[in-house]
């Protein structure tokens, strides 16, 4: 059977037709060519279009069509991966209301404050498993209060993923583990939350039908089929936020395993059988895929909102003429710690695990007489290393000890500069596979329509393509002290008033 993984990113859609036999891609596709346009109305805001999403999924997949490398009408399943928190509302026609509020945007950080105070800490943290914070259910209480005509209107709220599922089939569901990451799901009483849809005044009708992540989600319109070139009534049998997937992809399904991706964000997502919760709400709790109320399956995720964005931003405004390739060889000419210069990549919103401030993206210690191009392109690779090692410890502290993490070779990982000093700020080696958002969605829809004899038969034949050890550990621990003096520097300024306000 051939499974089409769909993977619904920040920056463009992927596209990948995997083969259940050889549990291998056959086909790619991308689109659009450069990235995706976030719509940032007021600072602190993060927008996109979810028609804009549809549009690029369909252009996607015709550019796979367009491959002639495989006959889309043996597609037997479609799995759907997507950037996670994001709100999109719909009305009784499952045409969109406004743009999504997406993962990145600052504006609802108050309302999820009101509502971890009033519901009370200790109850949200042990039956969300996290502050409400700036998730879904907060950024719906937003449009709520400032845009009362809309949400009037709103027929149903949704992921993103769940819109992208409406598009191919009519049908509108959702999943414990995706209202989970919207922070709608109660995690002691395994279903909606009572505490948080009272408390904004929610009413529950706009939630969508919920589903276990693999099972089918509806089956392909007959328009769609015929513009896009598979068969209708095929199902959509599974769907999962981005880092979920992620962790799908590499096989992270059991507890103690720990999945990392470096793409728009950065993240580390470990898996627990315990409901376990940072008490400042650093770091997240979300159900699992594979999470259910007999087998308790959390994902402990650290989120690092200025990652491949920062790295970007480098090379849009230092190097527009310069490939990635290119950049991380000028990088890897400059000796680790870039002859002191240190950068905090910071600039892309209320970071979690800086207990959502904003303190923005810094470079500090640049000295004109000595710092070129090349050092910023790894002082910049070195600082987000350095995030993730500063977030792997809050982890730590949240008893997650990983010994080994895995990760899809693609994004910052295709750097080694960037690899090499993620393995040694973090003391972890790291075991690089060939997988990416798109290919894990497709082994989603395996799993769901049953073409796998069980999880594991999904994966027998992933091998990792390279394991990167730490060998200068002293070096990079030496390094990260003194780039985190220079934050808990921009941490005081802020609790002092000094610096950015959320």
């Amino acid at each position: 059977m051939l499974l089409l993984g769909i993977d619904v990113g920040t920056s463009s859609i992927k596209v990948s037709v995997v083969d259940s036999q050889t549990q291998t891609a056959v086909a790619s596709a991308q689109f659009p060519d450069t990235e995706s346009e976030i719509k940032t109305v007021k600072p602190g805001w993060a927008e996109q279009s979810p028609e804009m999403w549809w549009e690029h999924v369909q252009q996607a997949i015709k550019r796979v069509a367009a491959s002639n490398e495989i006959n889309l009408r043996d597609v037997g399943a479609i799995g759907i991966a997507y950037q996670m928190h994001g709100l999109v509302v719909v009305d009784k026609n499952q045409n969109p209301l406004r743009d999504s509020i997406i993962w990145c945007d600052s504006r609802a950080v108050p309302f999820g404050d009101k509502a971890f105070a009033a519901i009370g800490e200790q109850k949200s943290l042990s039956h969300l498993l996290n502050s409400p914070g700036n998730f879904t259910a907060a950024k719906l209480a937003w449009v709520k209060e400032n845009e009362p005509q809309v949400y009037s209107s709103i027929d149903k709220v949704m992921l993103p993923g769940d819109f992208i599922a409406m598009k191919l089939t009519g049908e509108v569901t959702t999943s414990s583990s995706a209202l989970s990451e919207g922070v709608f799901w109660d995690f002691q009483k395994d279903g909606l939350s009572e505490d948080v849809i009272n408390y904004f005044q929610f009413d529950s009708s706009i939630i969508p039908q919920i589903n276990p992540v693999f099972t089918e989600h509806g089956h392909l319109k007959k328009t769609v089929a015929e513009s896009l070139g598979l068969k209708e009534g095929i199902p959509v049998t599974y769907k999962a936020g981005d880092q979920p997937n992620n962790a799908l992809s590499l096989n992270v399904l059991k507890p103690g395993e720990v999945a990392a991706t470096a793409g728009t964000s950065g993240v580390i997502y470990g898996v627990s059988d315990q409901l376990t919760y940072d008490k400042q709400s650093r770091v997240n709790t979300f159900a699992h895929v594979n999470h259910s109320e007999n087998e308790k399956r959390l994902g402990i995720l650290l989120c690092i909102n200025g990652t491949g964005i920062l790295n970007r931003w480098v090379r849009d405004n230092m190097a527009p003429d310069l490939s990635y390739k290119r950049i991380d060889a000028e990088a890897a000419k400059i000796a680790a710690g870039s002859n002191g210069l240190k950068v905090l990549p910071f600039g892309n919103g209320a970071e979690r695990m800086l207990s959502n401030k904003i303190i923005g993206a810094h470079f500090h210690d640049i000295d004109l007489n000595v710092h070129t191009r090349p050092h910023i392109f790894r002082a910049t690779q070195e600082g987000i290393a350095f995030a993730f090692r500063y977030g792997l410890d809050i982890m730590r502290e949240n008893d997650m000890h990983p010994t080994i993490i895995r990760a899809g070779k693609a994004n910052m990982f295709y750097s080694p500069v960037f690899t090499e000093a993620f393995v040694n700020a973090t003391g972890v080696p790291v075991e690089l596979y060939a997988s990416d958002g798109s290919v894990g969605a497709a082994i989603g829809a395996g799993i769901g329509a049953k073409a796998f004899a069980n999880e594991q038969d999904a994966f027998s034949k992933m091998k990792p393509v390279q394991l990167v050890e730490p060998d200068n550990q002293q070096t990079y621990n030496e390094l990260y002290h003194e780039w985190k003096s220079v934050l808990d520097m921009h941490l005081n300024k802020r609790e002092e008033g000094i610096g950015h306000k959320a």
